[in-house]
Formats: structure tokens, C-alpha cells, sequence
């Protein structure tokens, strides 16, 4: 197989003779995929296709012959999971008040509520603890997110929501790979979403999917993915709801078959950068580095909490000088209930300590699959050089 062709952004303005400018998260394309891409250009048939099926098909057998069904982006899927799992107007959601703003999004437009409940400062998962006295009568589902790619506690979840009689729908945008109790997550479960943005472990360039069991709901998410058309016997259009249009092309499930293909090896690389992280950073106790205490994390992402409150520099400032280094750093992420759309919609902005803290002290360091030992060296070095100078009665 060929070598990767990797982006290799330039060094930021002013950096001449610099090394070159490493961000948070890059994409690995082969140039088998890159060929097979030129292939389906040529075809003619660049929508959704033959590429797509065969995607879909694969997806399936990733996840022990569960449906999965392609989709533009994870935010879609999750809008069409709600759907299906019959959430509307007049209920509620629980979910973790520390993700991506469209975990909570979605629950929005589909006419609930979002409930958010803290997240435990280890995991940076929901407390399940919490989540039994955010049920009220209204509560229709519980949408946990697997963050970083580390597993929620599937067992305790699901008999939370067994017992309630509630649907869950798993964001696992991150989760593309972490197994849990030896279990892949999506090969089981009731409604799970995953991501293949450009950041993600695995790329379409843009899309994600929908994996469930119930061929009924599978349907109905069709409805949902292509503007509720269905096909009568006889081969007329009939229209069956307002559906959208958020199918995946050929284009893309061409990246995605290659991907996949590679996506444990991805994975493991992954796993190793993040020993290696550990390694280096573990003797620094300015950091709170992630608990690591999980062998089925995919390590989708690495994010230490900076010291702030021991810091004459604030966390801007912090990533501005990783950037005049030549490193890229992320915010993964700010309090969902601190958001500007969520303070409207009335949610108390000091109600979720643990969310609240990562929110403010969170930094993304780079990791992905394509990165050498020696850029995590860099990155830690860094790391350390701008502490130094940053920490209380250090040299500034």
C-alpha cells in the first residue's frame, strides 16, 4: 500500500525555518483511497450509490449485522434517532451538560427539552448517579455522550433505562472503535450515532451513521434521511412525512470503506500516543491529565485541565504561546447550560460543577494516527516550557 498523503500545514506567520505547524487532529488518506475516490469521479455516479451500499454493508458487519445506515453528519443521524425514538414536543431528554452544542441541538429542534446533568471529573462522562434524580414524568430518553471516546458504564445505563422504560440514543461521535466489557460500541445497545467529520478516528470527509436493531425504525429513518419518500409496488413516489435529505454519497463512502479498513490500526496508534502522553506528562502534577483507567478507549481525543487558578496567564493566552511553538490546541468543550442559546432557555449557569470546571480548564492536545513519537516529545516539551514561565511566581 502506498504512503499516506497527510495535510502538512505551513508554520504559522513569523515562524520561518520553524517546524512544521502540528494541529489537534489530521486526517491519514492513503492514496489507495485517494484512487478509489479519482475512481468514483469518473463513474459518473457520485450520489448515493453502489459506494454507498457497499459502506453500509461493511458498517453492518463492524457491528455484528446490526443496520447501520449512512448519513451527511452525526448531527443529522442523531436528529433522525430521536425521531424514530418517537421524542417530540412536551418531553424531555437527559443528557450531559458537558459536549459538542449539537448533543443538545437536536434534542431542540425535535421540540424537547434538553435536561442536562453533570459529568463526572475522571470520565468526563454523565454521573449516573445523577441521571436517576433528573426522571421526571416527561423524560422519553437519556442521550449520554461516550466522550473522547471513552465508554459510559453501558450496563449501569441500560438498566437505568430499562427500569424507567426509557429510549437511549448514544452520541458515540467520538466512539468509532472503543469497545466496552470487550464490546465493540454500536454492536449493541438501542439507538447509537457516530461521526466521521475530518476529526474524527475515522473520515467520510464530512458524515456519520445510525446503527439499530428494529427494521421498522430502520424504515423510518429513511423516511426521515430522504424527505419521507417511499416507493409504492408499483414504482410511484408516495410521500409519507416531512423528512429532510441527509444521505451520504458514493464520494464519501469511498473514503469511509478505505478507512474503515484501517480504523483498527488507527485505533491502536492512538492507544499508543496516549501511553505516551501519560508517560511524559504523568510526572507534572500542574496538570489534571484523563483517567486512563479504560482499555477499550479509542483515545479519540487527549484533554488535560490546566492549573488555572495557579496560572498568571489565562487559557488563550496559554494556547497562543502552544501556537507561536507551532502547536495547534482545541477547547473540547465549554458548559453546554453556559452556552448563550442555553442561558436564554433559562438553565442556571452554576448548577453543574464538574461540567463547568472542564469547561473553563480544558485544553485538546494533538492526537491522531499519523503523528511520529517525537511530535508528543514536542508537544509535552512545549507544554512544560509555557508552564514554567506561567505558574504562580515563575518567570512569566
Amino acid at each position: 500500500m502506498a504512503p499516506d498523503r497527510l495535510q502538512k500545514p505551513l508554520a504559522p506567520p513569523g515562524a520561518a525555518g520553524a517546524e512544521p505547524y502540528l494541529p489537534f487532529a489530521r486526517p491519514s488518506l492513503d492514496e489507495d483511497t485517494i484512487a478509489a475516490v479519482a475512481d468514483v469521479l469518473r463513474s459518473g455516479w457520485i450520489t448515493t450509490g453502489p459506494l454507498t451500499r457497499q459502506f453500509e454493508a461493511a458498517l453492518s458487519d463492524y457491528f455484528g449485522g446490526r443496520t447501520a445506515m449512512t448519513f451527511t453528519s452525526a448531527t443529522a443521524a442523531l436528529e433522525a434517532a430521536l425521531l424514530v425514538a418517537g421524542v417530540g414536543p412536551g418531553d424531555e431528554v437527559i443528557t450531559p451538560a458537558m459536549s459538542f452544542a449539537a448533543t443538545a441541538n437536536v434534542i431542540l429542534r425535535v421540540g424537547a427539552k434538553p435536561v442536562f446533568v453533570d459529568v463526572e471529573l475522571a470520565s468526563r462522562n454523565i454521573d449516573l448517579d445523577r441521571v436517576e434524580a433528573a426522571i421526571t414524568s416527561r423524560t422519553r430518553a437519556i442521550l449520554p455522550v461516550h466522550f473522547a471516546g471513552r465508554a459510559v458504564d453501558m450496563d449501569r445505563l441500560y438498566e437505568i433505562a430499562g427500569r424507567r422504560g426509557l429510549r437511549v440514543i448514544e452520541d458515540a461521535a467520538q466512539a468509532m472503535g472503543t469497545t466496552w466489557r470487550g464490546r465493540r460500541i454500536g454492536a449493541c445497545g438501542d439507538l447509537v450515532v457516530f461521526s466521521f467529520h475530518p476529526n474524527k478516528n475515522m473520515t467520510t470527509i464530512e458524515g456519520g451513521a445510525l446503527v439499530l436493531d428494529s427494521p421498522a425504525e430502520a424504515k423510518l429513518a429513511e423516511l426521515h434521511r430522504f424527505h419521507g419518500i417511499q416507493r409504492t409496488a408499483s414504482g410511484d413516489i408516495d410521500v409519507e412525512l416531512a423528512g429532510g435529505k441527509s444521505n451520504l454519497t458514493d464520494v464519501a463512502a469511498a473514503v469511509g470503506l478505505g478507512q474503515l479498513r484501517r480504523l483498527e490500526a488507527f485505533n491502536a496508534r492512538r492507544r499508543d500516543l496516549a501511553a505516551l502522553y501519560f508517560a511524559r506528562l504523568g510526572a507534572d502534577a500542574a496538570l489534571a491529565l484523563p483517567d486512563r483507567n479504560d482499555a477499550g478507549h479509542n483515545w479519540h481525543m487527549f484533554n488535560p485541565l490546566l492549573p488555572l487558578d495557579r496560572m498568571t496567564i489565562d487559557r488563550n493566552e496559554f494556547i497562543r504561546r502552544m501556537h507561536e511553538r507551532g502547536i495547534g490546541v482545541g477547547i473540547h468543550y465549554p458548559a453546554l447550560h453556559q452556552l448563550a442559546l442555553y442561558r436564554r432557555l433559562g438553565h442556571a449557569q452554576h448548577s453543574h460543577p464538574d461540567a463547568e470546571r472542564i469547561g473553563r480548564e480544558t485544553v485538546t492536545l494533538p492526537l491522531f494516527a499519523g503523528m511520529a513519537d517525537s511530535d508528543v516529545e514536542r508537544v509535552c516539551s512545549a507544554v512544560r516550557d509555557v508552564l514554567c514561565g506561567a505558574m504562580s511566581g515563575g518567570a512569566g
